[in-house]
Parts: structure tokens; sequence; C-alpha cells
């Protein structure tokens, strides 16, 4: 008897100490869940189908100039799947030159040649990135482990899971999520490392560098961060390091740098590595000088005639031009959208704001926790940990500073994602309340814990869309952000099964706001005739006036975002005065496709009204 019982305890012991990865196991199984409805739901966004052909070519050809404003592992993973399907290809359409940007062309004619059938290639192109966010989570979850306890572990596998932000971005094949998950694995291997510097720590420190290298141009910070981490960590280590010890590290960290950097030229497969510097042709002011034609048929290099010039530049010629490229983007004349109008330059708060608004409320009630129990810390004289919390969060204020000084333009808020993870795992030493102050017990926690949750699952899956309540949710997002912050083309499903439970004989308008033309999707229509602020008749170019009918309006193009016109009853783009759906503001939705697309139905009287409106002002 006394024998039975021991097995029982011991049973009983087993599963208690494994229940947390019980929940770690349920957790991403949820998410996987989730990211996997969310990849069959949404249409294509934006960018998608050019990430998508642009992985196809590395992969068939070999060739990485086709998306050089990204690198191309994420797209690379995504792409693999629809290279074994078979997927058609039409190239035609590339051309190169100063700036090119021929992945936005031939994307569509990707579309086009696959027809409905490239909404499934899509499907399981982003199946394929869906395991790189759970490799996000377990990092979350071990970090936070490390740092707090098995609690904060727990809670920061929970925030990411259910991350609304998190999401809408892991649900496409655009890099943002991965690169986000790849570059919180790589800033966890290196803490690993410099807590216990060995060579095999080193290597996979600098494995993880190389492939975040190859997700997201913004970490190329991280090169020029960890070994300022690591000196910072020398100066202030508990320990007298050896100058045997301290050489042993420089050496390591040196290997880790110098195996990041094979691994980011061996995945472009060295191409053009190590061309002088002098030898490009940029077409950023940043990179040909600053008194050079800002026009980009005109290139130039500032550092042609200097002693730079000769110098071979360590990487990919086509990662050096994607960068010139991108630089480029940036400082050109572009309107940043805010808080319902454009304005022609940026704010350097513009991100705080769009965190403040696109993070649930929860979330941030459990971060104001974190702050307090850290100064409860330092109060006390308690934080012990506060070097390990330093190189948690360098990588979070490098990113975001860097970001933020960008106020030339601002547009999306996934440029930050990077710094969700790294603030994600500092929150989660908030759990560490429920030890400290035993008389609120688990509420102090489960409480903000299930605010965040349940608000990020009541707007699935239109996670892209999501905004907290201080803004008034989603239906309203719209008045203070937009573009990939709420409207990247991801609806077009929605709108389209609407139609099919809603037919009318009654004609039907659409401006799309998609790199694809919606006839693709089924949808037959017209474009909605414009009518620019300022003229006194509502008629368009082509004389054609507001009638009676359905009028679905994509929420960029009512305010008026130009970077892609909206496609004809033809299939060809059309451009459209920046303000001529603006008039939509005044009306009234009827529904909604997801949140990105309003739905009207327009009567004779909402004519007039508008009309009298008009001449009234």
């Amino acid at each position: 008897m006394a024998s039975l019982n021991n097995t029982k305890h011991t049973e009983k012991h087993s599963f208690a100490k494994n229940l947390p990865y019980f929940f770690v196991v349920g957790l991403l199984a949820i998410q996987a869940s989730l990211l996997g409805y969310m990849a069959v739901k949404q249409s294509p966004n934006a960018n998608e189908p050019g990430h998508l052909v642009a992985g196809i070519s590395n992969w068939q050809l070999g060739r990485f100039e086709l998306y050089r404003v990204n690198p191309p592992l994420v797209r690379m993973i995504g792409a693999l799947p629809v290279v074994m399907a078979g997927a058609k290809t039409d190239w035609e359409a590339f051309h190169d030159g100063p700036g090119a940007r021929p992945v936005f062309t031939i994307g569509p004619d990707f579309i086009k040649a696959n027809g409905e059938r490239s909404f499934w290639l899509m499907t399981l192109a982003r199946w394929a990135c869906i395991p790189l966010s759970l490799i996000g989570g377990l990092v979350c979850f071990f970090w936070a482990r490390a740092l707090y306890g098995e609690l904060s572990g727990l809670l920061a596998l929970t925030l990411w899971c259910f991350s609304p932000n998190l999401l809408a971005h892991g649900a496409f094949i655009t890099p943002d999520a991965g690169a986000t998950a790849i570059s919180v694995a790589a800033g966890w291997l290196f803490w690993r490392w410099l807590n216990h510097p060995t060579w095999g720590r080193a290597i996979a420190a600098g494995c993880l560098l190389g492939l975040a290298e190859l997700a997201k141009f913004t970490l190329i910070l991280f090169f020029g961060l960890w070994p300022c981490l690591w000196l910072f960590w020398l100066c202030i280590s508990r320990s007298k390091e050896t100058q045997a010890s301290v050489w042993r590290q420089g050496a390591q960290i040196t290997v880790l740098l110098l195996l990041a950097l094979h691994i980011l030229n061996l995945g472009y497969g060295y191409d053009g590595s190590f061309k002088p510097l002098g030898k490009y042709e940029f077409i950023s002011a940043t990179l040909k000088g600053s008194e050079a034609d800002t026009d980009t048929s005109e290139t130039g290099n500032r550092f042609t005639g200097t002693w730079l010039e000769n110098i071979p530049v360590p990487l990919p010629v086509q990662y050096v031009i994607g960068i010139d490229i991108q630089k480029q983007d940036f400082e050109r004349e572009r309107q940043t959208f805010f808080r319902g109008k454009f304005y022609p330059h940026g704010f350097w708060y513009y991100y705080l704001y769009a965190l403040a608004i696109k993070v649930p409320l929860g979330t941030w009630v459990l971060a104001l926790m974190a702050s307090g129990f850290t100064l409860f810390q330092i109060k006390r004289g308690e934080w012990d940990n506060w070097r390990d919390e330093f190189i948690l969060l360098a990588p979070l204020m490098l990113i975001f500073v860097f970001v933020s000084s960008e106020t030339d333009y601002n547009a999306h808020l996934r440029y930050i994602l990077p710094v969700f993870p790294f603030g994600i795992i500092w929150i989660s030493k908030s759990a560490q309340l429920i030890t400290s102050f035993k008389s609120y017990r688990s509420l102090v926690i489960a409480i903000p814990l299930l605010w965040s949750v349940a608000s990020s699952l009541w707007v699935f899956p239109h996670s892209l869309a999501y905004f907290n309540e201080v803004t008034g949710g989603p239906a309203q997002g719209y008045r203070h952000l937009i573009n990939s912050n709420l409207d990247w083309g991801q609806d077009l499903h929605e709108l389209k099964q609407w139609l099919d439970q809603h037919p009318s004989s009654e004609p039907f308008y659409l401006a799309y706001y998609g790199l694809f033309a919606p006839q693709v999707a089924g949808i037959k229509f017209q474009l909605p005739p414009e009518w620019p602020e300022g003229d006194d008749d509502l008629k368009d170019s082509a004389n054609r006036s507001l009638v009676p009918g359905r009028y679905a309006i994509s929420v960029n193009h009512i305010y008026g975002l130009d970077t892609l016109p909206p496609f004809n009853e033809a299939g060809e783009k059309q451009y459209v005065n920046q303000s001529g759906y603006r008039y939509f503001l005044k009306l009234t939705p009827v529904a909604r496709a997801g949140y990105s697309i309003h739905i009207y139905e327009i009567s004779q009287a909402d004519i007039d009204r508008l009309k009298e409106t008009r001449h009234s002002e």
C-alpha cells in the first residue's frame, strides 16, 4: 500500500512539474490555429504579391534585385511550398535601373497569371511562415522564465500569442513578424553568451544574428549594438575578469560577428559582395551627396574621390542598393497621415501615439505594474538583475529611437514591430507581484491579462485593424491611422462574402486599395465618380454623376492615400484626385468588410443632401 501511495505521489508531482509545459504547448497550438485561420480568411495585402513573386525568383532564378528593399529570408520560406506547387510566373514586366521597383508590376502579374488559385498559393506561403511566430513565443517564454520565474514566462507567452499586432503580421508573408521572432531569438542567445561565454554559445548567437540580418534591414543595428553591450557587461561585471578571459571573449564576439556577416552574404549567394564603395551608383541624397540632384534618374556617390572609394563593402550588392533605395524612399516628399489629416512631414512621437492606441489597454496596465514593481525593487535595493534587464531593453530602445528619428515620413507601426517581444518579456516581470503582494493573489495579473486577451479576440480575425478602447475600437480607427495600420487590402474576401450574402440589382461601385484587380476575386464593379473638394458639381472628369446604388470604398481611398490607385471596371489602375472620395466621410456606412472597406447604400436623398452641404460650404 505504501508503495502504491508513493507511486501516486510521484505521478502527481511529475504532472505538477510538467504543467507549465502543457500550457506552453496549448498556447502555441492556439496561436498556430489563429494564424492558420487568418491566413485563409484574408486576401493578399498590398505588399504580399510582390514578396511572394520575389521569393519565387530567389529560388528559381537565384536573383535578388526584384525586391531589394527587404532581405529575402522570410519570403523565401513562404515561397518554397508555392514553388513546389508549380505556380505560374510572368517575368515580362521586369525592368531595372536606379531606384527601380519592378516587383509592384510583377506581383500583380503573378496574381493575374494564377487567377483565383493565387489565393490558395498565398495561403500556403503564409502557413509556411507560421513556425517563425511560434519560435518567437518560445523564446519569450524561456527568456522571461530565466529572468523572472515560471509565471512570468507563461505571462510573456500569453501576451505574445494574443497580441493583435503580432497576430496580424504573423498571418502575412511580409517580413515584419518573422524578423521580430528571429531578432528576439538572436538577442536571447546573445544574452546567454554574455552570462556564460563559450564558443558554442557564440557560434549559436552568430548564426541567429546572421539570420536576423537576412530578415530585416533595421536589424543591422545589432552589429554595432552587441559589441557595445559586451563592453558594458565587462565594465559592470561583478566578478573580475582575468586578462585571458577578456581576450577569449573578444575572440568569441569577433567570430560571432564575422559568422553573422558570412551568413548574411551566404543568404545572397555572395552576390556582388566586397564591391568597392566607390563603384556604387546611389540615388539617396545621403549616399550620393547632399548637394546632388534628388532626382532618382541621377545617380552619384559621395565617396568617389575620397580615401573610402577603394574600400570593399563586405555586404551583398543588392543588400547595399536596397538600403540606398529605402533611404531615398524616406527622403523624397511624401505625406504622413495622422489623426485624420495629411502632413508633409512626420512626427517624432508618431510611433508612441501608434503604440498608445494599438496596444491593448490591459497590456498597458501590466506595463505600468512592471514599472511600479521596478521602482519598488530600486527603493528596497533589490533590483539585482538590472544588468540583464538593460541587455533586454537595449535593442528595444535603439530600434525605437532609430525608427522614430526618421521624421520625414511616418506610416507603419510594423516598422517598430521588433521591439514588441523585448517589451513583452520585460512586462512579464509584473507576474512577480503575485508572490510579493500575496493579498492581491492572482487577480493582480489575471484581470489586465484577461482584458488584453479578450480585447484582442473581440477584433479577431481583423487583428490588423485593432485599436483599443481609447479610440472607440477598430470602427473608429480610421480617424487616427490608416495604411498598413488598418487598411492593407486584406478584406477583399470579406467584401465578396458580404456581396454574396446581400444580392441586389443595384449598381455596385468599388474603390479598392490593393495591388491586384478585384475581378480576380470574382467581383464585378464600376469605379465611383470623384467629387474633389472645391468642385461645384458632383461629377468626375468623365462627366459621371453620383447615382443611387451600392458603394464600397477602402478607407485609404476615402482619405486620398495615393500610393496605390484604385482599379477600374476594365481591371486597369486609374488615378483619382486625392480628395475625390472624401465626400464619403459625410455618409454613414451600412456595413463594413472587416474594418478597412466601408459599404454604403446611397439613395437620391443622400445625394441631394451632399449637394446641399457642398453648396453651403
